[in-house]
Protein backbone atom coordinates (compact mmCIF):
# COMPACT_ATOMS: atom_id res chain seq x y z
CA UNK A 1 0.00 0.00 0.00
CA UNK A 2 0.96 3.63 -0.52
CA UNK A 3 0.23 6.56 1.75
CA UNK A 4 0.45 10.24 0.90
CA UNK A 5 1.01 12.85 3.59
CA UNK A 6 0.44 16.49 2.69
CA UNK A 7 1.49 19.62 4.51
CA UNK A 8 1.87 23.34 3.99
CA UNK A 9 -1.67 24.65 3.73
CA UNK A 10 -2.90 27.59 5.74
CA UNK A 11 -4.51 31.00 5.90
CA UNK A 12 -2.82 33.69 3.83
CA UNK A 13 -3.64 37.12 2.51
CA UNK A 14 -4.13 37.73 -1.20
CA UNK A 15 -0.80 38.22 -2.92
CA UNK A 16 0.96 35.92 -0.50
CA UNK A 17 2.70 32.60 -1.07
CA UNK A 18 2.54 29.06 0.22
CA UNK A 19 4.48 25.88 -0.44
CA UNK A 20 2.65 22.58 -0.28
CA UNK A 21 4.46 19.28 0.17
CA UNK A 22 3.33 15.70 -0.33
CA UNK A 23 5.42 12.66 0.52
CA UNK A 24 4.63 9.15 -0.60
CA UNK A 25 5.57 6.10 1.44
CA UNK A 26 4.99 2.37 1.22
CA UNK A 27 5.95 -0.50 -1.02
CA UNK A 28 6.73 1.67 -4.01
CA UNK A 29 8.61 0.30 -6.99
CA UNK A 30 8.16 3.35 -9.18
CA UNK A 31 6.41 6.67 -8.67
CA UNK A 32 5.36 7.91 -12.07
CA UNK A 33 2.93 10.78 -12.19
CA UNK A 34 2.36 12.99 -9.16
CA UNK A 35 0.04 15.91 -9.04
CA UNK A 36 -2.06 18.41 -7.19
CA UNK A 37 -5.79 18.88 -7.47
CA UNK A 38 -8.11 21.21 -5.60
CA UNK A 39 -11.73 21.34 -4.63
CA UNK A 40 -13.52 24.50 -3.61
CA UNK A 41 -16.81 24.39 -1.67
CA UNK A 42 -19.65 23.37 -3.95
CA UNK A 43 -17.29 22.69 -6.84
CA UNK A 44 -15.85 19.59 -8.47
CA UNK A 45 -12.27 18.58 -7.88
CA UNK A 46 -10.05 20.03 -10.58
CA UNK A 47 -6.53 19.51 -11.80
CA UNK A 48 -4.00 22.10 -10.67
CA UNK A 49 -0.68 20.67 -11.86
CA UNK A 50 0.98 17.34 -12.61
CA UNK A 51 4.56 16.23 -13.03
CA UNK A 52 6.01 13.05 -14.50
CA UNK A 53 8.93 11.10 -13.13
CA UNK A 54 11.05 12.75 -15.78
CA UNK A 55 10.00 16.23 -14.77
CA UNK A 56 7.48 17.04 -17.50
CA UNK A 57 4.80 19.34 -16.14
CA UNK A 58 1.29 20.45 -17.00
CA UNK A 59 -0.80 23.18 -15.39
CA UNK A 60 -4.35 24.39 -15.33
CA UNK A 61 -4.64 27.62 -17.28
CA UNK A 62 -5.87 29.43 -14.17
CA UNK A 63 -2.60 28.85 -12.32
CA UNK A 64 0.01 29.13 -15.06
CA UNK A 65 2.67 31.64 -14.14
CA UNK A 66 1.74 31.60 -10.44
CA UNK A 67 2.08 27.95 -9.41
CA UNK A 68 5.14 25.76 -9.83
CA UNK A 69 5.16 22.01 -9.35
CA UNK A 70 8.39 20.16 -8.64
CA UNK A 71 9.49 16.86 -7.18
CA UNK A 72 12.36 15.25 -5.35
CA UNK A 73 12.49 11.66 -6.58
CA UNK A 74 14.94 10.63 -3.88
CA UNK A 75 12.41 11.67 -1.24
CA UNK A 76 9.26 10.57 -3.11
CA UNK A 77 8.02 14.09 -2.55
CA UNK A 78 6.15 16.55 -4.75
CA UNK A 79 5.90 20.26 -4.04
CA UNK A 80 3.58 23.01 -5.15
CA UNK A 81 4.90 26.54 -4.85
CA UNK A 82 1.95 28.91 -4.91
CA UNK A 83 2.63 32.59 -5.49
CA UNK A 84 0.43 35.63 -5.89
CA UNK A 85 -2.47 33.88 -4.19
CA UNK A 86 -5.99 34.99 -5.02
CA UNK A 87 -9.19 34.48 -3.03
CA UNK A 88 -10.40 32.16 -5.79
CA UNK A 89 -7.50 29.83 -4.99
CA UNK A 90 -9.23 28.98 -1.73
CA UNK A 91 -9.84 25.23 -1.72
CA UNK A 92 -8.78 21.93 -0.27
CA UNK A 93 -5.67 20.85 -2.15
CA UNK A 94 -5.20 17.13 -2.72
CA UNK A 95 -2.07 15.28 -3.69
CA UNK A 96 -2.33 12.39 -6.13
CA UNK A 97 0.24 9.76 -7.05
CA UNK A 98 0.26 7.01 -9.65
CA UNK A 99 2.86 4.31 -9.99
CA UNK A 100 3.77 0.68 -9.38
CA UNK A 101 4.11 -1.30 -6.17
CA UNK A 102 6.99 -3.71 -5.71
CA UNK A 103 4.46 -6.41 -6.66
CA UNK A 104 4.11 -4.58 -10.02
CA UNK A 105 0.51 -3.73 -9.19
CA UNK A 106 -0.51 -0.24 -10.23
CA UNK A 107 -1.64 2.23 -7.62
CA UNK A 108 -3.46 5.55 -7.87
CA UNK A 109 -3.84 7.16 -4.45
CA UNK A 110 -4.94 10.41 -2.90
CA UNK A 111 -3.81 12.34 0.12
CA UNK A 112 -6.13 13.55 2.83
CA UNK A 113 -6.10 17.12 1.58
CA UNK A 114 -4.75 20.36 2.98
CA UNK A 115 -6.81 23.53 3.29
CA UNK A 116 -5.66 26.72 1.59
CA UNK A 117 -7.64 29.82 2.48
CA UNK A 118 -6.90 33.18 0.87
CA UNK A 119 -8.35 36.36 2.36
CA UNK A 120 -8.80 39.57 0.42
Amino acid sequence: QVQLVESGGGLVQAGGSLRLSCTASGSIFSLNRMGWYRQAPGEQRELVAVISSGGDTDYADSVKGRFTISRDNAKNTVYLQINTLKPEDTAVYYCNAWGLLITTTEFDVWGQGTQVTVTS
